[in-house]
């Protein structure tokens, strides 16, 4: 069974290398609330080391101002374009490494996944992501932004607040073979 989560603050980024995404998300008593949200423009920077730079940068910034007990990350998914990939993942990196010179855990999550546990539909457009996260976490239009990328860091967040919240199962049998050999006297005969 998992336990009530209390108060944490889960910091949600959405890498990119012209925008990334990042959002705060405050737990209260179980109960989610949306601290701030938004961008990291980062379409200025004409060298990729410089974006590189002012991620890590603003990153520690969010951090410092926040204080997040755990960072939740879209991880990348594969696309055709392998230099894009790297630049990508570099991206991700530099933001993890961030948390991490802060102690802070890191919680990587599939595109699918967070699509999945936020809307039900694995599929879902940004559009989709970013109206269900304003209905459940009761936001306004105007705490969006113009940009999708800082939604899709809320949702990060939210999908691993959802997934703290699930109860812990283990998996005890591996076949109904092993319950019956570990629970002889269960079986019904």
């Amino acid at each position: 069974m998992s336990k009530p989560i209390k108060d944490k603050v889960i910091l949600g980024i959405d890498p990119g290398t012209n925008l990334m995404g990042y959002g705060v998300l405050q737990i209260t008593d179980s109960k989610p609330q949306v601290v701030t949200l938004g961008v990291i423009d980062l379409r200025k920077y004409a060298n990729h080391y410089l974006k590189l730079a002012h991620i890590h940068q603003r990153v520690q910034g969010i951090i410092e101002s926040y204080l997040p007990d755990e960072l939740a990350i879209e991880a990348p998914f594969f696309g055709k374009n392998v230099q894009s990939m790297l630049k990508l993942g570099r991206a991700q990196g530099v933001a993890m490494s961030a948390a991490l010179e802060r102690d802070i855990p890191i919680a990587e999550y599939a595109p699918l996944k967070i699509k999945m546990a936020i809307t039900g539909n694995g599929q879902a457009s940004k559009e989709q992501v970013a109206d269900m996260l304003k209905r459940i976490l009761k936001m306004n239009d105007d705490m969006t932004g113009p940009f999708l990328d800082a939604t899709d860091a809320l949702a990060a967040a939210y999908c691993h607040y959802l997934q703290m919240s699930r109860p812990q199962t283990t998996r005890a049998y591996s076949s109904w073979k092993d319950f019956i050999s570990k629970n002889p006297n269960k079986v019904i005969k």
